[in-house]
């Protein structure tokens, strides 16, 4: 049995029964959310383009990728798209899923999809009512440097960086 505690506009907060092995019954607070999508923009000159983000759950400015929330039912390459333009005023001519992780599994169901833009065309940024962001555009070695030192310390952009410098061949970053 569910039974939903907190109702926001873009997440609910829900009891959940979880029975174990042994036969005894335990109650979890989860958070639901619709997934959200992350977005590594490369543009054609090697470099990667950041938002700079204030944040109000820590109060302060972070480097990010650029990132938002899906509007079911909105699907997450529209998502995507919608989130690269709104933030950075780039389009891409190429978005390539590349994985797919979980936020915070203990506590939250939220996943989050990876996503590569190439072939990037500049123009104007859409922020929504309340967003302050500006555009930072970093080379590769630039931003592996400051996710070693922890200027860049949001999960799912070092995540993101990551996977892409680790596992894309492509990828000239070392």
């Amino acid at each position: 049995m569910n039974e939903v505690l907190f109702q926001a506009k873009r997440f609910r907060i829900e009891r959940v029964e979880q029975r174990t092995d042994d036969g005894t019954t335990h109650y979890k607070e989860i958070v639901r959310h619709p997934g959200a999508v992350a977005i590594l923009p490369l543009l054609d000159d090697g470099r990667i383009c950041f938002v700079e983000n204030f944040r109000a759950a820590v109060g302060q400015r972070m480097i990010e990728l650029p990132a938002g929330t899906l509007e079911p039912p909105e699907d997450p390459l529209a998502t995507a798209r919608r989130e690269l333009l709104e933030e950075t005023g780039y389009r891409a001519k190429t978005i390539e899923h590349l994985t797919t992780f979980a936020m915070s599994p203990g506590i939250m169901d939220e996943k989050m999809y990876f996503y590569a833009a190439k072939g990037l065309t500049p123009g104007p940024m859409a922020l929504e009512a309340g967003e302050d962001i500006k555009v930072l555009l970093l080379n590769w070695d630039d931003a592996l440097e400051m996710v070693r030192d922890g200027r860049i310390y949001d999960a799912k952009t070092v995540a993101g960086l990551l996977y892409y410098a680790t596992f894309r061949s492509e990828n000239k970053a070392r």
